[in-house]
């Protein structure tokens, strides 16, 4: 069994490590922009939210939706959807053994087309720019799946 030391000196894991970082941090970063966005518009979801802005009857006129804020949480909800799954499937990949330039090409790709997925979300970008950006990614977690799966283990 490898311990820490040998792991820590695997070059695939450590990238795995390295965009997995990104990915999280860029994740985190979107919850932070969803309240931005709620605090700057003063829109809410829940009533205690609202306490510092109002009372009684008051309250409901930052209870509602808005394009802006629903946009960034629709776009961090995506990330949730997406980046679990990379960190899942791309652990067991990375320590499977794979080649430092196939795994670093899958690596850089999702992180990418994540970081691609936001902006043309957010700008908004015109289709089909997220959906390229999303299957991008989506076809980078498949592919570590296939070659996990087809290379390591047992069925």
């Amino acid at each position: 069994m490898a311990d820490l030391k040998q792991l820590m000196d695997d070059e695939v894991l450590m990238a795995f490590a390295s965009y997995a970082t990104i990915v999280l941090t860029k994740m985190m970063f979107m919850s932070s922009a969803t309240a931005f966005q709620r605090l700057t518009n003063k829109i809410f979801a829940n009533p205690e939210d609202c306490a510092g802005f109002g009372k009684g009857e008051n309250v409901k006129k930052f209870l509602r939706t808005d394009e802006k804020v629903e946009r960034v949480r629709r776009a961090h909800l995506n990330d949730i959807e997406n980046i679990v799954p990379f960190l899942g499937i791309g652990l067991l990949y990375s320590l499977s053994g794979p080649d430092l330039s196939t795994a670093l090409m899958h690596f850089r790709i999702f992180v990418g087309a994540r970081i691609y997925h936001t902006i043309s979300y957010l700008t908004p970008l015109p289709q089909p720019n997220r959906a390229l950006a999303f299957f991008a990614g989506y076809g980078v977690t498949l592919s570590m799946a296939y070659r996990l799966l087809k290379s390591r283990l047992y069925l």
